[in-house]
C-alpha cells in the first residue's frame, strides 16, 4: 500500500469516535466521567502511536515540489487508499518564448522497491521470451557506440534515456505522426516507472518495413549488426520490435487509444453474438498499399462468383470529410469471419482484428510483431494461403459454418489473448522489459547530444493539436504504478523454439491438406 507519501491518502471512517465502545459504556450519567477518561488516553496512545509511526518511516521520503522527490511504497498498512494523480498542467512552467517546460512535482523515483505490491499477473505473457530473441544478436559482444551510431542511417530519431529524463534528437520527420506518439508513449512508460529505467541511447525508425538484413553481417569481414528499433519484423532481418504508436491513439483517422478502444471492442462483441452475425469473411481496407491486397479484392462477390467474402474500399479521405462515421473499429464485429492481410509491411490492424470474436482469417504474413509470434494457427486464427486467396477463403467459411461450434472457439481464443494478454499493462511492461535488457548490452555510457530535447508529457500535449492533446490527454499515465511489472519468462532453449516453429509449420500444412481434399471433392460432384 502507499502511505506517508504525496501519492495517496487515507480514506477517512465514517462515524462518531465513541461508535466503537459497547453499548453499556455509553448509558448513565455515572458512566460519563469513565468514559470521557478512556476516551482521553485511548486518543493519546493512537496519537503517541502515529507519532513515533511517522518518526521511523520519515527517513525513507521526501515530501515537496523537488525534482528528486521519493515515493514511499509500502505495504504495512492495510487501510483503504486512494491514489493522487498528476494531470497535465499546461497553465504553468511557460517562458518568455512561450515553450512549455516541464514541472518538477511529478515522482522521479521510488523509494522502497521491495515494498512494492506483486503484480496481479506475476509471470509475463510468453511473447515476452522473444525479447531474448531479438536481442541475440548482441549477447556476445554487447552494443558499442558505433553500433548504434550506424543505425543513424534510416533512423528517425535518438532517444536517450539518463536519470529517469528522456531526450530526443530528431533526424527527420515521419509519416504522420508515428514518431510523436511512439515518443510520448515512451514518456508514459517514465511515468508509469518512475527512476526504474536505466540509462540507455537508442535509434528509432518509424518505417514500416525492417532494414537490418541478416545477410548483411555474415562472413568474417562482416561489420557487427548495428541494433535498430521499429515495429515490425521478418525471418530475415535483425531490427528490434517495438510497441506501435496506435496504442496511444492514431490521431490522423480517428482510432482511439488502445486502453479505451479495447472496452469498446468487448461491447461490440456483445452487441452482436457470433451466431448472430453475418456468415460472410469481412475486410475493409486500403488496397492500393500492395499488390496483395489488389488481388484480394478479386475475391469479392460478384453475379457470377460468390467465395464468401464482403470486401470494401476504404477511402480515408472520404471518411475524413464524414466525419470517420463508417470507420469505428468497434462497430465492425458484424461478420463470423474476418480478413487480415499485410499492406505495405505489417498493419496495425490485426490486432484489431483478432480483438472481434470473429475467426481470423490471416493471409499467409511475412512479417511480425512484438506480439504475434505467440499465436498459433487452427487455436488463435485460421491459415488462408496467399497464392490461392479465394479458394482459401471460400473453404475456411464453408468450414467454419459447418463447424460452428469450433469456428467460435477460434474467435473466442484470439478475442481473450487481446484482452488479457494484450493489454496496456503488458504492453508497457513490454516496453519495461526491452529496454531494461537492452539497456544490459550497452558497453557505453549514454550522454546527452548537443541540440536533443528534453521532452515531458507537458511539453508534448499542450502544444499539440486539438486531436493529438485529445488522445495525449486521454492516454496520460497519471500516476506511478502501485505494483511491480510482471516477471520476465527465460528465454526459449532452442529446441523448444524449433519445436514451436515446427508445430505452426505442420498445422499450416493440415489446414492446406483439407482444403485440397475439400476442392478435390467438389471437383469430383461437379
Amino acid at each position: 500500500m502507499l502511505r506517508g507519501s504525496r501519492l495517496v491518502r487515507p480514506f477517512q471512517f465514517q462515524g462518531t469516535s465513541s461508535d466503537w465502545l459497547p453499548s453499556s459504556f455509553t448509558k448513565g450519567p455515572a458512566i460519563a466521567a469513565a468514559t470521557n477518561t478512556i476516551l482521553f488516553l485511548g486518543l493519546f496512545i493512537i496519537s503517541a502511536a502515529i507519532s513515533f509511526s511517522y518518526w521511523i518511516q520519515i527517513s525513507n521520503f521526501q515530501i515537496g515540489n523537488s525534482a528528486n522527490e521519493t515515493i514511499l511504497i509500502s505495504n504495512k498498512y492495510q487501510e483503504p487508499f486512494k491514489v493522487i494523480e498528476f494531470p497535465l498542467n499546461c497553465s504553468i512552467g511557460s517562458n518568455i518564448n512561450h515553450t512549455q517546460t516541464c514541472p518538477t512535482s511529478y515522482p522521479t523515483t521510488f523509494g522502497n522497491l521491495d515494498d512494492l505490491e506483486p503484480s496481479s499477473s506475476p509471470v509475463c505473457p510468453d511473447y515476452f521470451r522473444f525479447i531474448h530473441q531479438d536481442l541475440m544478436p548482441w549477447k556476445a559482444t554487447g552494443i558499442t557506440r558505433d553500433m548504434v551510431e550506424r543505425a543513424k542511417e534510416t533512423a528517425h530519431f535518438r532517444l536517450v534515456i539518463v536519470k529517469g529524463k528522456a531526450y530526443v534528437e530528431k533526424y527527420k520527420k515521419s509519416i504522420q505522426t508515428r514518431d510523436v506518439f511512439t515518443i510520448w508513449g515512451i514518456l508514459q512508460l517514465l511515468r508509469r516507472y518512475p527512476g526504474r529505467l536505466p540509462d540507455l541511447e537508442l535509434m528509432f525508425d518509424c518505417n514500416d518495413k525492417p532494414v537490418i538484413r541478416s545477410r548483411d553481417f555474415r562472413g568474417p569481414n562482416s561489420t557487427q549488426v548495428p541494433p535498430l528499433f521499429r515495429y515490425c519484423g521478418d525471418r530475415w532481418t535483425k531490427d528490434i520490435v517495438f510497441p506501435d504508436w496506435s496504442f496511444w491513439g492514431w490521431a490522423e483517422i480517428n482510432i482511439k487509444p488502445w486502453e479505451s478502444l479495447l472496452k469498446d471492442l468487448k461491447k461490440g462483441n456483445d452487441r452482436r453474438k457470433w451466431m448472430e452475425r453475418e456468415p460472410y469473411a469481412y475486410w475493409k481496407g486500403n488496397p492500393f498499399v500492395a499488390e496483395s491486397r489488389k488481388d484480394l479484392l478479386k475475391c469479392n462477390v460478384s453475379d457470377s462468383q460468390d467465395w464468401n467474402a464482403r470486401l470494401f474500399i476504404q477511402d480515408w479521405i472520404l471518411e475524413s470529410q464524414q466525419g470517420f462515421k463508417q470507420s469505428d473499429v468497434a462497430s465492425q464485429c458484424t461478420h463470423r469471419y474476418k480478413i487480415y492481410i499485410e499492406g505495405y509491411a505489417w498493419s496495425v490492424s490485426e490486432k484489431y482484428i483478432l480483438a472481434c470474436d470473429s475467426v481470423t482469417l490471416i493471409v499467409k504474413p511475412q512479417y511480425y510483431d512484438f506480439f504475434t509470434r505467440s499465436l498459433q494457427p487452427v487455436h488463435h486464427y485460421w491459415p488462408v494461403r496467399h497464392d490461392d486467396k479465394c479458394k482459401s477463403i471460400k473453404f475456411a467459411v464453408d468450414w467454419g459454418n459447418n463447424h460452428k461450434q469450433k469456428a467460435q472457439a477460434i474467435g473466442k481464443a484470439a478475442s481473450d489473448f487481446i484482452q488479457q494478454e494484450l493489454k496496456m499493462d503488458f504492453v508497457y511492461d513490454y516496453m519495461f522489459h526491452l529496454l531494461n535488457e537492452y539497456a544490459k548490452l550497452l558497453r557505453f555510457e549514454p550522454k546527452i547530444p548537443e541540440g536533443a530535447t528534453h521532452l515531458c508529457s507537458e511539453s508534448m500535449a499542450c502544444p499539440a493539436s486539438e486531436s493529438e492533446k485529445r488522445f495525449m490527454t486521454e492516454s496520460l499515465v497519471k500516476s506511478p504504478s502501485v505494483t511491480s511489472p510482471c516477471t520476465m519468462p527465460p528465454a526459449y532453449k532452442p529446441q523448444v523454439l524449433g519445436n514451436l516453429y515446427r508445430r505452426n509449420i505442420n498445422l499450416n500444412k493440415q489446414v492446406q491438406k483439407w482444403e485440397d481434399k475439400y476442392w478435390e471433392n467438389l471437383s469430383k460432384q461437379d
